[in-house]
């Protein structure tokens, strides 16, 4: 996908997102449910929110959610889990680089498996760490830079296949060197999240608060 123009992008996941059923299911990521339950709901943003499966659910925990996505297939989809829950949320299609939001506006940002183009990773990552508010918590879960063999071996467990857009612990203290992270890893996991996450893969999980 590094290789993608912005709207060959928007459209992979307007493909993907079009069908009835949820492509990743209707759960929430499970390392983003713990830490988001340990925390006092106040307002979220969520990047790459995709189908709205996490945005839904700390909705209805009482946080103010944004949700971002490239996809107008997707927004649907989040709109439509949300009702079916009886909870809202704002729901934001576009760029989340080309998004201006106000400095330390954010309680939380919930970075779940949120992989951009390598050359926007870096400035996106210094735009989300200028909207949280000292105190404020990241949760972060992606694709690990360990990942490809796993995804060789079995490609239903998903994610990029170029090595630029996946991750490791050292660009996340790169990218966030202003955090307390409790936890910060390079992990194996079993991932059982609708039809593109399914099996065992390596990421990269970060809970931390900013200084």
């Amino acid at each position: 996908m590094s290789n993608f123009n912005d709207l060959e992008y928007q459209e992979f996941w307007n493909e993907r997102y079009k069908n009835q059923q949820f492509a990743y299911g209707t759960k929430p990521n499970a390392f983003f449910k713990n830490c988001i339950n340990q925390l006092t709901p106040k307002n979220i943003l969520l990047p790459a929110d995709g189908e709205g499966r996490n945005g839904v659910y700390v909705a209805n925990l009482g946080w103010k959610v944004v949700s971002i996505d490239l996809s107008e297939e997707g927004k649907n989809k989040a709109l439509q889990l949300a009702k079916e829950k009886n909870t809202s949320l704002e729901y934001i299609v576009g760029d989340i680089g080309q998004c201006d939001f106000p400095k330390e506006s954010f309680d939380c940002i919930g970075l779940i498996y949120a992989h951009f183009s390598p050359d926007k990773i870096a400035t996106i990552h210094q735009k989300l760490n200028d909207s949280l508010k000292p105190k404020g918590s990241i949760i972060f879960e992606a694709y690990s830079k360990t990942h490809l063999p796993f995804k060789e071996n079995n490609p239903k467990i998903g994610g990029p296949q170029s090595l630029d857009m996946l991750f490791s612990v050292k660009e996340i203290k790169r990218d966030f060197p202003n955090f307390d992270f409790k936890i910060l890893e390079d992990v194996k996991v079993q991932l059982n999240e609708g039809n593109f996450h399914n099996g065992i893969g390596k990421v990269i999980r970060g809970f931390g608060t900013k200084k």
